[in-house]
């Protein structure tokens, strides 16, 4: 996969890229780039926003910019651009993230995330250059980057070998194996502790059992 960022602030992913699954999921072939409207926007000053019309407060990215620096990047039309890769804007009101949204972009071949800055993108941009919205949760962020950050993580461990075993992604919260409910709880040792014990059946050996009672205990913390 290849997995872009258009960020004014690539600096914010150094921590990310240090990740030991992200670094795995780098070593394996996938690739995580970080481009910046800033680098080549035709204004003066690297200006890359200007004020709203009809009035309000903060700025707003322009359209003519995200143009230029979207065509520097790919060295083709924006427009046309969206029906080569997945072209996602993070904004608040996007579709909301969870396992299945994940899922179909895991299985993408390349995507790119728009991060949003101040007052958000010119309406344009969404309209004529992304292919999707996406949000991590109804509420407000400074920008995008923190959003695209948790969607790259939720993908990038997805992809074989990123979290160095086959399964370990395959029985988690939300996921199909278990019909969409939160994972079942987890111990370790102790065995006891301060009068709390860990249940009889995790320390039985009988694999058939533990997994039906994992099963079970994910059912109820999903409510189903």
């Amino acid at each position: 996969m290849q997995l872009d960022v258009v960020t004014l602030f690539p600096q914010w992913f150094d921590w990310f890229l240090t990740q030991r699954h992200v670094a795995n999921a780098l070593a394996d072939g996938h690739a995580f780039r970080r481009l910046n409207p800033r680098d080549h926007t035709p204004l003066s000053g690297a200006q890359v926003d200007d004020t709203p019309f009809g009035g309000g407060a903060g700025m707003v990215l322009r359209v003519d910019v995200m143009d230029v620096a979207l065509q520097a990047f790919y060295e083709t039309d924006p427009v046309k651009l969206r029906s080569e890769r997945r072209v996602i804007a993070l904004i608040p009101g996007g579709r909301v993230l969870n396992d299945a949204y994940v899922d179909e972009l895991a299985a993408e071949p390349a995507l790119t995330l728009l991060c949003g800055r101040y007052e958000g993108f010119d309406e344009r941009i969404v309209q004529h250059f992304a292919s999707d919205t996406l949000s991590v949760g109804r509420y407000v962020l400074s920008g995008g980057e923190l959003a695209a950050m948790v969607v790259a993580d939720a993908i990038l461990r997805k992809l074989p070998g990123a979290l160095g075993h086959v399964e370990s992604a395959v029985e988690e919260s939300f996921s199909a194996a278990l019909g969409g409910n939160p994972e079942y709880p987890h111990y370790t040792r102790p065995a006891e502790y301060r009068g709390w014990a860990v249940p009889e059946v995790l320390l039985s050996g009988h694999h058939a059992e533990i997994r039906n009672w994992r099963r079970a205990r994910s059912r109820e913390r999903g409510g189903s």
